[in-house]
């Protein structure tokens, strides 16, 4: 830390109880009172260095030789005037950066100026300050002793001088020389060098290294750093990172949450006492409105945590509304821990706070509409070519996520239908690569809610595909007695209409081989005697033969399926009628076999799936 001695003169101030008095022999003559703490002076010293304190010692009327002063409005207080005195009477002293700042405001209140003797305070004090402007940590600590003095030292640009140096170094690290406070700095003796006492460190290493220095300042002081930096062009990422590591620093609820994933309980303590919830909430708002507006410089688990808190300090709805929007606009990024704000309205109805997630989701749906329009296409060709992987589309990925909250929400009795189905039907289908997530939040929701109707029951199914089910769901679903009959159906029909393309694209692979062979059977016989023992229109002949028996299954299943959902027999006579479809006839026949060209037509598979809807 910078230091600068004034005075040579030996300690002559001693503290009796409230008082400070002086050991020169004389018989002080001047009473000074500041608050609770009196000095006992002389009046020669003070007056020959201080142009407010010879005006009214001139004003006083004597009483015993002793004038009694009260300057309860110094600046600094008794603590900067027993500094002021010290000066006067030429004792040691010196300056630092913890008091500069105080003195600084104390001697411009007193007018102490070069007309009241050569290298007066005020010319000191500033000289002191423009040294340790060129110096981070001593500019740190003479900024924060601003909050004392705070309305003289704006007079003075005190604040102002402070705030720009930390701005210009940390936009330019290059410009720091004295040592730093933060984890990232490297501070090695060897490489460090002296000047003048002071002790001169390498420059920053990375670029956090200012983040823990400015979060022990005070919120307006902070806020004005932020600014001039924010003004400076900073990167928006390193504005955002500090103003997370204030925030949790200074917010109990978002440091906790930080200290209990990190496994660290003392992370982000703040040094000062907990701060009241007024004064919380209102650190919350000046930290949203400072975030930068670009996507992704914040961290969406920071943005859901100051959400969650600043619903419970029950923050202003712009705050929380802009929370709300910076959190959609990245969705895909969150966690569903995180997403799982608990319910702290006035009415209270569910446990979570499902209309939070829904305004979110409509506003990443609302930014993501022209990304879906421009590569709902491809859709398709990405599901084939990263097959069972992650999804890595951000609208899949918040499709899933939104399927895995609503599995975690569908046990709250209290969730009304209309609200689960308004926060699933936002999920375009083409987003989901596999309906199982949906179908496990419909099938606990019809667990937790055993009173819905028929009617409801199939109204919420309609929010699943049940052509998109894997194996394991099908097979679940085709179980499960809390589904209605008509999705039951539904689901059973395209595991067969699944099994059976399967088993006719097997055919088609096995008549490719055979096929190949006779061609060039055929072909060889042409070259010897012009005629094939194959006639081609009798293998076009035989091909249409086997498409029309194919035909001819599918009018069989639609008339199953009508037949079956007319009867009024047993649940199992159904399940076990539907389920003798789904195992194909062992066939040795080579005839059987469908020909190269004897896969479903497009008419008979467009007339199947109408089929399945007309069950629905």
């Amino acid at each position: 830390m910078a230091c600068m001695k004034l005075g040579s003169k030996s300690e002559m101030f001693y503290l009796y109880g409230q008082s400070w008095l002086c050991s020169t022999g004389l018989p002080s003559d001047v009473i000074i009172e500041i608050g609770d703490t009196s000095f006992h002076l002389h009046k020669f010293p003070l007056i020959s260095r201080s142009k407010v304190l010879e005006s009214l010692m001139k004003e006083l009327s004597r009483e015993n030789d002793k004038s009694v002063l009260e300057l309860h409005d110094l600046p600094g207080g008794a603590k900067a005037f027993l500094l002021v005195a010290k000066f006067c009477y030429g004792v040691k002293m010196n300056l630092t950066p913890l008091n500069v700042v105080g003195l600084r405001c104390a001697a411009d209140y007193l007018q102490m100026t070069e007309n009241y003797g050569e290298g007066n305070l005020i010319l000191q004090t500033e000289n002191f300050l423009n040294h340790i402007f060129g110096f981070w940590t001593d500019t740190i600590k003479a900024l924060k002793t601003c909050e004392e003095v705070l309305p003289l030292a704006e007079e003075l640009h005190i604040t102002s001088r402070c705030i720009h140096s930390l701005v210009l170094k940390a936009a330019d690290p290059s410009l720091v020389n004295l040592p730093l406070s933060g984890p990232s700095v490297a501070q090695s003796p060897e490489d460090a060098e002296l000047w003048n006492g002071i002790s001169l460190t390498p420059k920053a290493s990375s670029e956090d290294w200012w983040f823990e220095d400015v979060s022990s300042l005070c919120l307006p002081l902070y806020k004005r750093f932020m600014q001039g930096a924010s003004a400076r062009n900073m990167k928006p990422k390193r504005v955002a990172g500090s103003l997370v590591h204030y925030a949790k620093k200074n917010i109990p609820s978002l440091g906790s949450q930080t200290s209990s994933q990190n496994g660290n309980s003392s992370a982000f303590k703040s040094t000062l006492s907990t701060p009241s919830e007024a004064d919380q909430r209102n650190l919350i708002e000046e930290i949203v409105e400072l975030l930068p507006n670009e996507k992704g410089m914040t961290p969406t688990k920071f943005l859901l945590g100051c959400l969650r808190t600043a619903m419970a300090l029950y923050a202003s709805s712009s705050c929380c509304a802009s929370l709300e929007k910076r959190i959609g606009a990245q969705l895909d990024e969150a966690d569903l821990e995180d997403l799982l704000i608990p319910n702290i309205g006035y009415s209270m109805e569910t446990l979570h706070d499902i209309d939070c997630v829904q305004r979110m989701l409509d506003h990443f749906m609302l930014l993501e509409h022209d990304v879906i329009d421009s590569t709902s296409n491809d859709i398709e060709e990405e599901r084939s070519l990263v097959g069972g992987s992650q999804p890595t589309n951000p609208m899949t990925k918040v499709a899933n996520l939104i399927d895995c909250y609503l599995a975690e929400v569908a046990p709250d009795v209290n969730v009304k239908l209309p609200k689960f189905q308004s926060l699933a039907a936002v999920i375009p289908d083409h987003a989901r690569t596999l309906d199982d997530g949906i179908y496990r939040a419909i099938d606990i929701y019809l667990k937790s809610h055993p009173w819905m109707t028929d009617s409801e029951k199939e109204q919420i199914c309609r929010l699943m595909n049940c052509q998109k089910l894997s194996l394991e769901a099908s097979t679940h679903a085709a179980q499960n007695e809390r589904l209605p009959l008509r999705t039951i159906v539904q689901v059973l029909f395209f595991e067969q209409l699944k099994l059976r393309t399967s088993v006719a694209g097997w055919f088609f692979a096995s008549d490719n081989v055979d096929n190949s062979q006779n061609l060039n059977a055929n072909l060889a016989l042409i070259t010897h005697d012009g005629n094939t023992p194959h006639n081609p229109v009798l293998a076009f002949d035989n091909m249409k033969e086997k498409v029309a028996e194919l035909e001819k299954e599918c009018l069989s299943m639609k008339q199953d399926l009508e037949k079956m959902m007319k009867s009024k027999g047993s649940w199992n006579m159904i399940l076990k009628k539907l389920s003798c479809k789904l195992v194909p006839k062992p066939s040795n026949s080579k005839v059987s076999k469908p020909c190269k060209k004897s896969k479903i037509s497009p008419a008979s598979t467009t007339q199947m799936e109408e089929n399945a809807m007309q069950v629905n």
